[in-house]
């Protein structure tokens, strides 16, 4: 069994936003052809999609050719809008959710949802992660790495991971609005090094502002590996140590002490990183996450896993499915079942298609 927390979708149309809201900075689907389409922001290319980013059927397609037994969607962190008028975030994240939920609905054994919320709006934010968790059935929502000028340990987000906390509300975390220009503007910087960067970010300010002390059943899911802080946690336990008038000053513990509370995906590309990783963040914190359908994401998605000849069967099935359902809180038995009844249609295939033997023949 495969279960991969970290991919996205989107609807396969949605209203006219800037005429809906009465102003641009929208995201719009476009020119639906030969199984693509352009996602344009005020009349420019912002990027070129696959129809794998919003049929579903293609993408239960290309998940049985990689052995994927589920996918947690969420939707493309562009759409997230935390720069816009709140009830219009609002507005949108109901459009973006409900189209998810009908999407799980339809194809309940493969695929669960993580929602999108308002943050910049905290009291909206709660309510609608409530009613993704009570109406839509979603275990989980994916946020962004900040919320304009907010870190995650802003006193205004507190609400939200308390509400989070309450109703047993998955969170994941994901980079996003990194800085485009000036010496990041060559190179891919932004997504090659800025989404590590932000992610480190979150992770800190979620660790030095207490919001894990404060709520110490809260599941939270960082993307990409946990960017560069799995890497970089002997020079921030470090700071912490010797500077404790600035990195101390919100939270008295050693950040080392929630590294067991974290959850990353496993989207690190590199097996010695892979390996780094899960004994870095836990063998019981780390869940396999693709990033499908785009070109950074692991195009066969838990492959790197797979490879790993120093893990046995017991630590690549946590990997791979266990620590997902952990984290999600979902039983995964009903995955099961669609895994048998796979397994036994392949058979039936086989068995179809192989020639009889040479003593079955008269």
């Amino acid at each position: 069994m495969k279960i991969d927390l970290h991919n996205h979708i989107l609807p396969e149309r949605w209203p006219d936003l800037k005429e809906r809201y009465g102003y641009g900075g929208w995201i719009q689907l476009h020119d639906h052809c030969n199984g693509k389409a352009n996602m344009m922001r005020d009349g420019k290319l912002f990027r070129v999609i696959d129809e794998n980013c919003w049929d579903p059927e293609v993408r239960i397609r290309e998940m049985d050719a990689t052995g994927v037994t589920v996918q947690a969607l969420s939707t493309v962190p562009v759409m997230f809008s935390y720069w816009a008028k709140p009830e219009d975030t609002l507005d949108l994240c109901k459009i973006l959710n409900n189209d998810m939920a009908r999407i799980v609905h339809k194809y309940p054994q493969r695929f669960l949802g993580l929602g999108t919320l308002p943050m910049q709006a905290p009291e909206l934010a709660v309510q609608e992660l409530k009613r993704c968790v009570k109406e839509l059935g979603f275990p989980g929502v994916q946020i962004g790495s900040h919320v304009n000028q907010w870190n995650l340990d802003a006193p205004e987000l507190q609400p939200i991971f308390a509400a989070a906390e309450e109703y047993n509300c998955a969170i994941f975390v994901h980079p996003w609005d990194m800085e485009l220009g000036g010496r990041m503007s060559k190179y891919w910087l932004p997504w090659l090094v800025g989404m590590p960067g932000e992610t480190a970010t979150a992770m800190c300010s979620m660790i030095f502002g207490g919001v894990l002390e404060r709520h110490p059943k809260l599941k939270v899911c960082f993307a990409h590996g946990g960017g560069a802080f799995p890497f970089t946690i002997g020079r921030i336990e470090h700071g912490f140590n010797v500077r404790p008038d600035l990195c101390a000053v919100d939270n008295p513990h050693n950040p080392r002490n929630y590294v067991g509370q974290i959850y990353t995906d496993s989207l690190v590309h590199d097996q010695r990183a892979l390996k780094y990783l899960v004994e870095t963040m836990g063998e019981d914190r780390v869940i396999l996450g693709s990033d499908y359908p785009f070109p950074l994401g692991e195009h066969h998605p838990g492959k790197l896993i797979e490879s790993m000849n120093e893990f046995d069967l017991n630590l690549k099935h946590k990997l791979l499915a266990g620590n997902a359902l952990e984290f999600l809180g979902v039983d995964g038995s009903r995955f099961e079942r669609q895994t048998a009844s796979k397994s036994s249609s392949q058979e039936e295939m086989d068995t179809e298609e192989r020639p009889p033997s040479k003593k079955s023949r008269p």
